[in-house]
């Protein structure tokens, strides 16, 4: 009979458990710079929310790949896990505010020109979720790599992009110029697009997975704005009205990041169903 006692104890460091999570190495990127006792929660924090953009990037690029070859069911459970990332994304903010003005400001000077601003991770959430800004690859003319990266995402279609697409193999009437665009830029509404959507939410005993897909994307859309907000109510609570880091106007720059639309016919749609 086995016990509590009968787990194995031969183990080589690649077979172990902090061999197989290279532990080894997680746990030494960790370096604060200042010695003060705040700024580790500071640096765990941020590569906390790296490691999520990680996860993210990873289950974002499979849905998109299952929506180019017109598979919408795999997306269902890898979307849902997404909103679950972007749920626990918003909840460790709650970790970050237990840092005050003065805690902060005690190792604020060794951050220098860092910022948020510059995670290469989440600015390609956002072009995958289609919030393309070209000009802001020049934030990353230093790390070829990342840079590379980036433009191959803001030259491609995001999710939303690949699920116009889908919608007009099947037969949906979406306007032409809303499936072969310059990817690069900004996406514009289209009430031809309101009205495929309008098919679809009038129909959905018809259309259940294109409607299913439709909410999961209102869903994505939703957390991100969430996660923004919150982003704005630390920032504020933290430092106030300062610049930021990387040279922003701080809590006024983010605000300005609120009034976003990622998928804008999906709410359009909304006002037209009866």
């Amino acid at each position: 009979m086995s016990t509590e006692h009968d787990f194995t104890t031969d183990l080589s460091a690649e077979r172990s458990y902090a061999g197989y999570l290279c532990l080894d190495r997680l746990l030494d990127a960790q370096h604060p710079r200042s010695g003060q006792h705040d700024e580790m929660l500071f640096i765990v924090q941020h590569q906390v929310a790296e490691l999520w953009m990680k996860l993210m990037i990873h289950e974002l690029g499979a849905a998109i790949a299952h929506v180019r070859a017109d598979r919408l069911e795999p997306c269902f459970k890898i979307l849902a896990r997404v909103k679950q990332i972007q749920r626990q994304m918003f909840e460790q903010w709650a970790v970050l505010e237990t840092l005050t003005p003065s805690e902060y400001v005690k190792f604020r000077p060794v951050l220098g020109p860092a910022s948020g601003l510059q995670s290469q991770q989440f600015r390609a959430v956002e072009f995958m979720l289609g919030n393309k800004h070209a000009d802001l690859l020049a934030l990353f003319a230093h790390d070829r790599v990342a840079h590379a990266g980036l433009q191959g995402l803001l030259a491609a279609p995001s999710l939303y992009d690949e699920f116009l697409r889908h919608l007009a193999r099947q037969g949906f009437p979406v306007p032409a110029g809303q499936i072969e665009r310059d990817w690069s830029l900004p996406y514009r509404a289209d009430t031809g697009v309101t009205a495929v959507f309008k098919t679809i939410y009038e129909n959905t005993a018809r259309y259940w997975a294109e409607y299913d897909f439709c909410e999961k994307l209102v869903d994505l859309e939703e957390n991100f704005l969430l996660w923004r907000f919150r982003h704005v109510k630390t920032v504020e609570r933290i430092i106030g009205y300062k610049r930021g880091t990387g040279g922003t106007a701080g809590v006024a720059f983010l605000r300005r990041s609120l009034d976003l639309r990622l998928f804008p016919e999906l709410i359009d749609v909304r006002t037209e169903i009866h």
